[in-house]
């Protein structure tokens, strides 16, 4: 059998409907790769292989996945009789386990996936960094002294790595865009609503969360998220259903697109790389071979300056909720020696928030969201399709730099900005946006860029990643540490 670390999950499975390899021979050799590289990247913490061979073994769904393997994160990635810790040493002391899946599980497996183990995540998803006290860092097979971003660090660190073509992947703030972007792999980060959070969540962070993966081809993401998208029973928020199947976008002619083009960090939060402002020019330059006009231009109200007042206030409050509900389901009281001190800090911040203090934060996002949705064209603003931005202001950060010290809760905090600060704002506008593995430093790290579409429109964002992925294919950048 071919050696499978880099065929994607769409060759794979097709590889089992010819018949020239079976879902067990598929998930022993994800197994192996998952052994031989674990210990030096720590991108797997829940091994869940006897389950994996038993489930692939037997009658397995046919979906469009049959016999392929995948990881899901441990944190907002539930799976019926697995742990799911939230990269918090509490939830691992008890041993926690979840008794069902979650609708995102359940499609993934009735799509065919094979669930070999779990991803490691920073506690609570709260960081752009993957270094949970819990289980130690995930390292960037890139260069394992560097973070493989966050909060789906050990997702994409399995997928670039070669261990999986597939992992789960969360986005509150950028987690699945700087991800990507820190291990040069593919992350579309869908319009909100378009994945179901359910059956336990709705709007957790007040609706800024969505789900879906990271690969490393475009197709498989757009595959994966035609077998993950669809309204479930209950859900607050459904996007507008597409047109036609998401992987009939990829290889679709996008048109000639009118392209901003913003390479400063929004209200000025920080300063920006050189190496990210090449990564973004150099993109620019490539869409306009490409037939696009790419001028620089943003939105305005990007660069308001308190629209981060609004999300602190947001999830420093649902940080405070998320303590409260690990104590019930524990029967424990979380107290400050239960989490690391950057989640204790945004706790009592929460506590410190009144029910109008919160209701006025989401007031003021949703009035700025629409501030910034009207740049867009099809919302009868500027007149642009597309914005490019940087995906984080800053190359890979060296492991723990964005740890607090005791003394230095906020440490971490704010040392977080410059790898959020191109990807948060369409969090809160609920837009579509995904990273593109581009570009490549001086020094061999992988530099992603953003970009962004109006909401609902996955399908142009697709459309454009496979025109870049054909003028610009990536699948043959291997890191030095891989399967």
């Amino acid at each position: 059998m071919t050696d499978l670390a880099f065929v994607d999950a769409t060759a794979q499975a097709e590889l089992v409907r010819a018949g020239d390899a079976s879902p067990l021979e598929l998930v022993d050799a994800a197994i192996d790769r998952i052994e031989k590289l674990n210990g030096e990247l720590n991108a797997v913490i829940h091994p869940l292989f006897e389950k994996a061979r038993a489930a692939a073994a037997g009658e397995l769904p046919d979906g469009p996945f049959r016999g392929v393997p995948a990881v899901i994160k441990d944190h907002d990635g539930t799976s019926a009789g697995d742990p799911c810790h939230h990269g918090n040493k509490l939830l691992k002391e008890i041993g926690w386990v979840e008794p069902h899946d979650s609708y995102l599980t359940a499609k993934l497996r009735a799509a065919g996936f094979v669930l070999v183990g779990k991803a490691n995540v920073p506690e609570l998803g709260l960081q752009p960094t993957t270094e949970p006290l819990a289980y130690g860092p995930s390292h960037n097979p890139w260069d394992t002294t560097r973070g493989t971003g966050g909060s789906s660090g050990g997702s994409a660190c399995a997928v670039a790595s070669g261990m999986v073509p597939v992992a789960h992947a969360g986005d509150g703030g950028g987690s699945i865009r700087i991800p990507a972007s820190a291990c040069g792999i593919f992350g579309l980060k869908p319009t909100r609503g378009r994945v179901s959070l359910g059956p336990d969540d709705a709007e957790p962070w007040a609706g800024l969360i969505v789900r879906h993966v990271v690969t490393r081809s475009v197709r498989d993401s757009a595959a994966v998220l035609d077998a993950l998208a669809g309204e479930m029973p209950g859900d607050p928020n459904t996007a507008p259903p597409p047109a036609r199947p998401f992987l009939s976008e990829v290889g679709a002619d996008p048109g000639r697109l009118r392209i901003g083009l913003h390479t400063s960090a929004p209200a000025a939060m920080c300063a920006t790389d050189p190496e990210c402002v090449a990564a973004a020019e150099d993109a620019a330059r490539l869409l306009e071979s490409l037939g696009h006009t790419v001028e620089p231009a943003w939105p305005e109200a990007l660069d308001e300056p308190d629209a981060l007042g609004a999300f602190l206030t947001v999830l420093a409050t649902w940080v405070a909720h998320d303590l409260d509900e690990i104590a019930r389901r524990t029967g424990r009281e979380v107290g400050p020696d239960d989490v690391e001190p950057l989640t204790w800090l945004y706790a009592e911040m929460g506590r410190a928030h009144s029910a109008n203090d919160y209701v006025t934060a989401i007031t003021h996002a949703h009035a700025w969201s629409r501030r910034i949705a009207s740049w867009w064209a099809s919302r009868g603003g500027g007149g642009f399709d597309l914005l490019l931005t940087p995906t984080m202001a800053e190359p890979p950060p060296v492991l723990g730099d964005l740890v607090s010290p005791p003394d230095n809760p906020m440490h971490a905090g704010a040392r977080a900005t410059p790898f959020a600060t191109y990807t948060l704002p369409f969090n809160v506008t609920g837009q579509p946006a995904m990273s593109v593995p581009l570009y490549f430093a001086a020094s061999g790290l992988p530099i992603g860029v953003q970009l962004v579409a109006p909401f609902g429109r996955e399908d142009l964002l697709l459309r454009m990643a496979g025109q870049l992925e054909e003028a610009r294919p990536w699948a043959a950048r291997i890191p030095p540490v891989h399967a």
